[in-house]
């Protein structure tokens, strides 16, 4: 994904906060949209010690990627699945381990393992079909400047490509290593920042039809009658978020763990997400908040003097919704005036980039938070 809010190159890894929600500060009104019965794209879950099918099983061992789907399933998640731990996984483990009354290590060790083992028959991966809905777009480029996205109908997802990885929590590096034999028929590639080989835009790596190995995330199925929404609805099939039917009584966001907890009414963790929150011109609002409400698919008012790193001079937008607008799919409002919980067109920079002292979680995660939290929910922020 990429950063649509900034056209100076110094806010490349900052994410849009202080938000001014003066327009588009309340939750989305039906439109009366239809939203399918049915994710073709949907998990298959295996009951706890129900026997893989062959058919089923993995092409290769991935035993990290297999964790993480675990742990993402489990509402800790590791942020980007892409088989290679680190900070995010870390923080996912150690919240499993919390919710389990296990020694907090961050890593799998014995006792973890054996708790997690449960879970084995769950693979890493499974190989979907590319259906021709999810296929069909619309996908546009989006310009840079504030100005330009404003006169779009949406900021939605660049390529299938794109729309692809956030459906199954990962990037399209992980993507392409998945799906090696394709790579060789993309056309020719260009190479990311990461040095890694990537399709250019002009021949993306999926279509429809394809048969493609994905991470095999779940909790996806959505309760009928769960979303009153149905644009909403929509989104949470595209990001494969299901209704966890669990309700957060407090959150708790710590700046130096770089985390966001959600725990119930008997004060038993349900949730972990790594985030990104605050900067030293921003800091994180340390404090007890409320929820005042929470704003699905929301537009953006773009206010420059509400940043440090944009000229005045900088006329006020209001920037169309989608997931690569600057606060994602969800806003979650807090009394705090210009503070809240949101998405980010970045999944990959969570974690390790500056905000404008909002807390920024991937679009998956605030999501599912989003299903989670009411006005009852008291949060806090703490050093």
């Amino acid at each position: 994904m990429r950063l649509v809010l900034l056209s100076l190159s110094a806010a490349l890894f900052v994410s849009p906060c202080n938000v001014d929600f003066s327009k588009g500060d309340q939750e989305a009104a039906d439109t009366g949209s239809k939203v399918a019965t049915s994710d073709p794209l949907a998990s298959h879950d295996l009951k706890i010690g129900e026997r893989l099918p062959a058919e089923l099983a993995d092409d290769k061992p991935r035993q990290v990627m297999q964790q993480q789907v675990v742990l993402d399933r489990l509402g800790f998640t590791p942020g980007v699945i892409d088989g290679k731990g680190g900070l995010s996984t870390a923080n996912a483990i150690n919240g499993f381990q919390e919710a389990n009354g296990l020694p907090i290590t961050g890593q799998i060790d014995a006792a973890t393992a054996q708790a997690l083992a449960q879970w084995n028959n769950i693979p890493a991966t499974r190989v979907v079909t590319i259906p021709d809905t999810f296929a069909a777009g619309p996908f546009s480029p989006i310009p840079a400047n504030a100005a330009e996205q404003a006169k779009l109908p949406g900021l939605g997802y660049e390529s299938l490509d794109e729309k692809l990885a956030e459906r199954f929590h990962t990037t399209v590096e992980t993507l392409q290593e998945l799906n090696p034999e394709l790579t060789q028929t993309a056309g020719a590639p260009t190479v990311s920042a990461a040095g890694q080989a990537m399709p250019t835009a002009a021949t993306p790596l999926f279509r429809a039809g394809q048969q493609v190995r994905v991470p095999n995330t779940g909790a996806d199925k959505i309760e009928a009658g769960a979303v009153k929404n149905a644009q909403w609805q929509e989104t949470l099939v595209a990001l494969g978020v299901g209704t966890p039917g669990l309700q957060a009584a407090r959150i708790v966001v710590s700046k130096s763990n770089g985390t966001l907890k959600a725990y119930n009414a008997a004060d038993k963790l349900i949730g972990i997400y790594t985030a990104t929150m605050g900067s030293r011109r921003d800091p994180l609002p340390l404090g007890e908040w409320k929820i005042t409400g929470v704003a699905y698919n929301p537009p953006f008012s773009y206010n420059p003097k509400l940043f440090w790193d944009v000229p005045d001079s900088h006329e006020k937008q209001l920037l169309p919704p989608g997931p690569n607008g600057p606060v994602g799919v969800a806003w979650i409002d807090l009394s705090k005036e210009h503070y809240g919980i949101h998405g980010t067109p970045e999944p990959q920079t969570i974690g390790s980039a500056e905000s404008h002292g909002c807390v920024r979680l991937t679009n998956w995660d605030v999501a599912r938070l989003s299903e989670m939290v009411s006005s009852k929910t008291r949060v806090l922020f703490e050093a």
